[in-house]
């Protein structure tokens, strides 16, 4: 007889935590798989705490055979991304199983079930609160390790995923690029040229603390500008720019995050890069206590491999070769400390963008997925 599958809401705060360890059990034999950082995780659902709450809601649910979780799933309503783009939409996130479609069905039917309930007429994901958060289920590359900013999920997922009749929305690509490249002097020349003419500089010379309190707000308002109109993308208020200024950029490594202003010392562009944490996540198990922040203070310090997180242009710089820009500085700057691979974040597949990965040494290693399906 086959065990019966149960699906819970999260109450109480051992679900809740039993929420975020389920991954530890479903992937403790997986070698690609890499845990995300448990507090930063907690935190992200903590409405005390996660700016997002204060338009967003969610709810979490837990799949059971017997006592045994067999699967988690988030629930997410954005009525602010609902409403620029023209949606009603449900999204599905933290969304892990074991190898089983029944338990996969009543998981996601648990969000469709409120999503309707809602009077909204579609689900897509996997996707979080906001384009800051991970999206995209891994379709292809399944052999690469997942940088830690990004899902992980075995061959299986999509595969079941199509089987209850989701369909593809977009799918994004991750570039792997090798050694550090030298930047050709024409580039270079062209470069300089560039700058003297829009009278443009790269900052430099500054303490992380300075650049923090100088460019943060700087840096998530250009970002906000130069994402508008992408997939999915809604704005970050100022309570979420302010809540990843102190989440991210304590982490920034000075060598590794490229910006570019103008006479006005606004930001037109920029590149954000940072030392691969897969390994030191691995090593913690992604905890930082009591002694996992070890590890995260020595990976900050490797820079044998990077994760390439953010790259862009303010729209009114864009087509004026400003990409050319940040591209020969990190490039100059990734020889400099030895960098040997670089992996980009994920970039959806129709990004004009890809050019410039494909001028390089570079193949795409990692293909993901966002999901769609009509609820009614």
């Amino acid at each position: 007889m086959k065990e019966q599958i149960t699906i819970r809401e999260v109450t109480t705060k051992k679900e809740f935590n039993r929420f975020f360890e389920f991954p530890y059990t479903l992937f403790r034999n997986d070698k690609n798989w890499v845990p995300q950082l448990l507090s930063g995780e907690k935190s992200t659902f903590d409405p005390n705490k996660n700016p997002a709450f204060e338009h967003c809601k969610a709810k979490m649910f837990l799949a059971y055979k017997g006592n045994k979780i067999v699967g988690r799933v988030a629930g997410i309503i954005n009525p602010r991304v609902n409403e620029a783009w023209n949606q009603k939409r449900i999204r599905f996130g933290w969304f892990d199983f074991i190898n089983d479609k029944e338990v996969a069905r009543q998981l996601l039917k648990a969000v469709e079930d409120w999503g309707k309930q809602e009077g909204l007429t579609e689900i897509t994901g996997p996707q979080g609160f906001c384009n800051m958060d991970r999206a995209g289920m891994m379709i292809e590359g399944f052999d690469e390790e997942t940088p830690g900013g990004c899902y992980y999920n075995p061959e299986y997922y999509p595969k079941i995923l199509e089987a209850l009749g989701y369909e593809k929305e977009v799918d994004t690509v991750q570039y792997k690029m090798f050694g550090s490249q030298p930047v050709p002097e024409k580039v270079l020349r062209i470069n300089d040229l560039i700058k003297e003419k829009y009278k443009l500089k790269m900052v430099e010379g500054i303490s992380k603390k300075e650049m923090m309190e100088r460019y943060g707000v700087k840096f998530f308002e250009a970002l906000n500008r130069t994402y508008t109109g992408l997939f999915g993308f809604v704005p970050l208020t100022e309570h979420q720019i302010h809540y990843y200024i102190k989440q991210y950029f304590p982490f920034l490594h000075l060598k590794l995050a490229c910006f570019i202003v103008d006479e006005n010392d606004d930001i037109v562009g920029f590149g954000i890069s940072m030392p691969s944490l897969s390994k030191a996540l691995k090593k913690n198990k992604g905890k930082l206590l009591p002694f996992g922040w070890i590890h995260f203070l020595k990976a900050l310090k490797n820079c044998d491999k990077i994760d390439l997180y953010l790259t862009g242009v303010a729209p009114e710089w864009q087509n004026k070769g400003i990409h050319s820009l940040y591209h020969a500085e990190m490039n100059k700057n990734y020889i400099e400390l030895g960098v040997k691979t670089a992996i980009t974040n994920p970039q959806l597949e129709n990004n004009e963008a890809h050019w410039v990965w494909q001028k390089y040494d570079s193949e795409i290693v990692i293909r993901r997925r966002v999901f769609v399906k009509i609820l009614f």
